[in-house]
């Protein structure tokens, strides 16, 4: 089924797949369920669940989300651009119906009910943008026509509004930067660049003073003292210190007992308790990894749309566990993100999977550029071809 020589589909899919890329993102989904065993029992029992609710569902998640990193990974260049665009567009429909039809949770509306299961579109706009919008980039950089980056910056105006209204900052935030890293991709220039700085910071101080509840944690955060709540903050923050190099032990941690959020957007700081420094020092490596091989896998395209759709998708992911990881590390003010693979979360786990997937299959290597006598395959000098 595998061998070299015959033809089949997978055995095809096997032989141009990176598979260190792959075996990479199933070992991080692998360690999400370790660490689901680990941190999610105390907050089932605090919410008067079965310890096991949480664990079951991430396992069904999971045996989800698997199907759809593999099964999206045997699409051609031309398949990826036709189911990035048809899961966008039903993404951006869904995202604006919410405003509407949604689940208020907190305040906000992100979650549409859909047969009976809360999900959140806007976790399936970003991988589905990031392919098309380079897709629409790279036309506008091979034909010199401003057109369709016209049309990208049109539809990330089109998402990026309705984020606002829901109002969920930290997706916004997410959005612009993955539209802003195809920008650096494509060349601009640095008065352009300085321009974007400044409209950056204008747009945190904006958002600071239009929604409240942004103001409430970035008080909190720059005041800690001035009695704002930073009680999950705190509890991430004691469990952390309690692990040490080596942590406490499985189920040993006291302080993930407490953290509210601690199966979710406070993963890295229950297992830090748990299994220590140095755990989480290798899992932020495994991320790191996944991010680097992807941007080198980007560079060995031969097309400008698939280098450009890697890269973002590669920065995208980067950016989200960056993110996280830098709220678990009390960085940055508290935003709900979670931890891609690892964090619970039945809409983000498999929308981060179609997007892993979609960036499997644009770095399989193509069948010209492999050659049967061994050699190196062939990479051209100047020339970009153009996309399918």
């Amino acid at each position: 089924m595998f061998a070299r020589d015959r033809k089949t589909p997978i055995a095809e899919w096997w032989w141009t797949i990176d598979r260190q890329l792959l075996s990479a993102l199933i070992l991080l989904m692998a360690v999400g369920m370790v660490l689901s065993f680990a941190a999610s029992p105390p907050v089932a029992e605090r919410l008067g669940l079965s310890p096991w609710h949480f664990i079951i569902r991430q396992a069904m998640f999971d045996v989800l989300a698997l199907p759809v990193l593999i099964g999206t990974s045997f699409l051609t260049h031309r398949q990826a651009r036709f189911w990035a665009l048809a899961v966008l567009v039903g993404s951006v429909v869904l995202l604006w119906l919410t405003l509407k039809l949604g689940v208020e949770v907190k305040g906000a509306k992100r979650w549409v009910s859909l047969l009976g299961n809360t999900v959140q579109p806007s976790e399936f706009v970003k991988p589905a943008y990031a392919v098309i919008a380079a897709w629409l980039f790279s036309e506008s950089m091979q034909k010199r026509g401003v057109l369709p980056r016209l049309a990208a910056t049109l539809i990330m105006a089109v998402i990026v509004a309705a984020l606002l209204l829901q109002p969920d900052l930290g997706q916004t935030a997410l959005m612009l930067c993955t539209w802003t890293a195809l920008l650096f991709l494509s060349g601009i220039s640095w008065f352009l660049i300085v321009g974007l700085m400044g409209a950056g910071v204008g747009g945190l101080f904006g958002a600071y003073y239009v929604f409240p509840h942004f103001a409430k944690r970035v008080d909190a955060f720059l005041n800690p003292e001035g009695g704002g709540n930073t009680y999950q903050v705190d509890k991430a923050l004691n469990s952390l210190l309690e692990g040490g190099w080596f942590g406490r032990g499985p189920g040993e941690s006291l302080a993930k007992k407490v953290i509210p959020d601690a199966h979710a957007d406070y993963v890295f700081s229950a297992a830090a308790g748990e299994f220590g420094i140095l755990f989480c020092l290798c899992l932020v490596a495994l991320i790191v990894f996944i991010v680097v091989r992807a941007m080198s896998g980007a560079q060995r395209q031969s097309t400008l749309y698939a280098r450009l759709a890697v890269s973002t998708l590669a920065i995208q992911f980067g950016l989200q566990c960056a993110i996280n990881l830098a709220v678990n590390l009390n960085l940055i003010p508290p935003k709900g993100m979670t931890l891609p693979f690892v964090s619970y979360g039945g809409t983000s786990t498999i929308a981060i999977a179609f997007g892993m997937g979609l960036m499997l299959a644009l770095t399989r290597k193509r069948p010209e550029e492999r050659m049967a006598t061994g050699l190196p395959p062939y990479r051209p000098s100047t020339a970009v071809v153009p996309a399918e």
